[in-house]
């Protein structure tokens, strides 16, 4: 049996695997990755198809273990290009999915069948079941592969969480009865294999939050993650035991407040919550807005506010931040000023570096040590992390008894192979490269153009246009120069005249035969003038020569 990652392994983000055996594939989570800063104009990553392509015809289904954009983001470019297999998914899994296909219904319908944690599905050779895990949005499950060499088991995304608010526990009866029937191997949620003990439980998040609302004097504008319900659900409740109206802000927010409202997924009385648009009926301290932008995005309902660009919202004097979310890297600077803006308007800041008011959904080591004990796995495979997560989830392993030689360590692409007996990572490897998404494009940006962006970022752009008579080779009127991030023009006078002079050098000193070579011409104008402006300014901008013969 083959199993094999197509991301998540080596960063985090970009879920996805498929298992193999004879003619049928299985394929685990299609998710997306956003990009790094040395990936511009990327809006974001998926994984590399290519494979699943080439073998459409023996896909039997693919699983989706929870509805984080990590795990789901993928699906509408993947799933239409390999044979459009039946996708299965939990209630709001599978309602956050089609509610997001409406902004791609150009790319093809897809379908989509609910399970709950008592669907067997018989999938090809394939039988696979779930069980609840604790993550912190709601139907997180992870899967039991039956196989033909044995029992393969994915924690998803998971935490343990014996006290969750408005959530049961994971459910250790299963997980229980699967190590009894022996599991062959287990891949474990690596992204908190840093940290050292058990995860917070909600249950405390709650009554820290509870803290805030008593002594809170005026209104509370708390930001979380859209996707992050049961902390949604907490502050609704909350919000109702202090007598507050509830205004949800963000479009994702929004979204997905409805779909779990209809869902059952949270609960509000009748007239909690309101229009934004009625919220000044009301005095401050009877209202709580939640919002989207507690990683300080541009366009977020938050920043919006922050930077008083938001129509009916402003922060004043008593108001009070609740940043319920932890703070994804990349983005610190970016919050720490948010908050600075803030602060300025007179608003007081809780996070969770304050107070414990939020709790990650990933096991810490602790969790993933009791994981392991629990399902005492033959072979163990850590997944979703960068590489030095990974490292640190496999001594957690043998910290419990795994032997070393039964730790596999992956990679994007590469193929392990499973027997009965034996598990070890092949020489063979599949594509599993970045696909970069931009706009309406989806893989036609690669290394090149991206390579040329980051040139641009960091030196700019300077074009030169010089007019060659073609019968003469001479240059006909002073060559035209456009600098854009490179130089400003009024300011290098002296600079600009001695590349005219030089561009002139260049044509006529290569233009004596006929026709005249021009696209020799333009491929030397640039290696000379960019190692000319080198010299004089050590930048080295993208330049683009234009020669035009008349």
């Amino acid at each position: 049996m083959r199993l094999v990652p197509l991301g998540g392994l080596e960063e985090v983000g970009r879920n996805a695997m498929f298992l193999e055996y004879g003619d049928d594939i299985v394929v685990i989570d299609l998710g997306l990755q956003f990009p790094n800063e040395n990936m511009p104009g990327v809006d974001y990553i998926i994984p590399d198809a290519t494979y699943l392509k080439q073998n459409k015809h023996k896909i039997r289904g693919v699983i989706i273990t929870h509805a984080h954009y990590d795990h789901i983001g993928g699906i509408p470019y993947i799933v239409p290009q390999i044979g459009n297999p039946v996708v299965y998914a939990m209630p709001l899994t599978r309602a956050i999915i089609m509610k997001r296909q409406d902004d791609f219904k150009h790319l093809g319908a897809i379908k989509i069948e609910t399970i709950t944690t008592e669907t067997v599905l018989k999938l090809g050779v394939f039988t696979i079941e779930f069980f609840h895990v604790n993550h912190n949005i709601p139907d997180t499950v992870g899967v039991a592969i039956r196989t033909p060499v044995g029992i393969i088991c994915h924690t998803a995304d998971f935490k343990f969480d014996n006290n969750p608010f408005d959530d049961k526990p994971a459910d250790y009866g299963k997980i229980a009865r699967l190590s009894q029937e022996g599991v062959l191997m287990l891949m474990s949620d690596s992204t908190g294999s840093q940290r050292t003990g058990h995860s917070i439980s909600e249950s405390t998040i709650y009554e820290n939050l509870q803290e805030i609302f008593q002594s809170a004097k005026g209104r509370i504008i708390a930001a979380t993650f859209a996707s992050l319900i049961s902390r949604i659900q907490q502050l609704i409740i909350l919000a109702e035991k202090y007598d507050r109206k509830v205004v949800i802000e963000g479009y994702s927010m929004k979204s997905n407040v409805q779909l779990s409202q209809e869902l059952g997924y949270i609960k509000a009385k009748k007239g909690t919550l309101i229009d934004i648009r009625d919220a000044d009926h009301y005095p401050p301290e009877r209202i709580l807005v939640i919002c989207t932008g507690a990683q300080g995005e541009s366009g977020a309902a938050l920043m919006r506010i922050a930077q008083r660009e938001h129509k009916f919202i402003r922060f004043e004097e008593g108001d009070i931040t609740i940043f319920s979310s932890s703070v994804i890297a990349g983005n610190e600077r970016t919050v720490q000023g948010l908050k600075d803006v803030i602060y300025h308007q007179g608003a007081e800041v809780f996070d969770y570096g304050m107070m414990d008011i939020h709790a990650g959904g990933h096991a810490q080591q602790e969790d993933l040590k009791l994981m392991i004990n629990l399902m005492r796995p033959k072979f163990f495979m850590p997944i979703h992390g960068h590489y030095f997560m990974l490292k640190l989830h496999a001594k957690l392993a043998i910290s419990v008894g795994i032997p070393k030689e039964n730790i596999i360590i992956g990679g994007n692409g590469r193929v392990i192979e499973l027997t009965s007996d034996s598990a070890h990572i092949t020489k063979e490897e599949v594509p599993a490269n970045y696909v970069f998404v931009d706009g309406l494009g989806v893989g036609d940006v690669g290394e090149v153009v991206l390579r040329d962006r980051q040139m641009l970022a960091e030196d700019g752009i300077f074009v030169v246009i010089v007019i060659v008579d073609s019968k003469t080779g001479k240059v006909h009127t002073s060559p035209d120069i456009i600098s854009r991030g490179f130089i400003y023009l009024r300011d290098n006078q002296d600079l600009l005249k001695y590349v005219r002079h030089k561009v002139k050098e260049i044509v006529e000193q290569h233009s004596t035969q006929r026709p005249i070579n021009t696209p020799y011409i333009r491929d030397l104008l640039r290696d000379e003038i960019g190692q000319f402006l080198y010299q004089k300014t050590h930048r080295r901008p993208m330049v683009l020569p234009v020669v035009t013969e008349i």
